[in-house]
């Protein structure tokens, strides 16, 4: 199985920031498909720019590719509206679920932007930037995310 994990960061693809969250989303990949091939990116947020990786992954076979940043409110925060671009039906129980979980915590989780869809087979997800923000995002899903993959792959129907 083929994932994806492209980090969205100004700072991060000018090498003025470490980027900490896309490597620890790896891990989390890693840990439920140790059989996985994962492919990282880094890039700036510059809408464009998304759009065309988003489609060429998919295009690739890439059955999930989860995005890092880009969903806030900051004018340079673009990911979801790339995403949508992209994608041809909506997840947002995904999207809900990791707002809502993280905002058990932090009530800040309820002002991030980020959607989850389907372009064709290829489940594109987008997690917040930070690196506490994105491990909890993910793991708030992880356990839905096998289950989707399957049946987005035409896989099986039901639990």
């Amino acid at each position: 199985m083929r994932f994806a994990v492209l980090t969205i960061s100004d700072r991060c693809s000018q090498g003025l920031m470490q980027d900490t969250a896309g490597p620890a989303v790896v891990a989390l990949l890693r840990a439920q498909w140790p059989e996985g091939a994962i492919e990282t990116r880094l890039l700036p947020d510059e809408e464009d720019q998304i759009e065309a990786a988003l489609r060429e992954l998919a295009a690739a076979g890439a059955v999930l590719v989860l995005t890092v940043g880009g969903t806030g409110m900051s004018p340079r925060d673009r990911t979801p509206e790339a995403t949508r671009r992209v994608i041809d039906r909506e997840a947002p129980g995904l999207a809900e679920a990791m707002r809502s979980t993280g905002a058990q915590r932090n009530q800040f989780a309820w002002l991030s932007r980020g959607v989850a869809g389907l372009a064709g087979r290829t489940l594109i997800v987008n997690l917040p930037g930070s690196q506490k923000g994105a491990e909890e995002s993910l793991a708030a899903i992880l356990s839905l995310l096998k289950h989707a993959v399957d049946v987005a792959a035409g896989g099986q129907t039901h639990p």
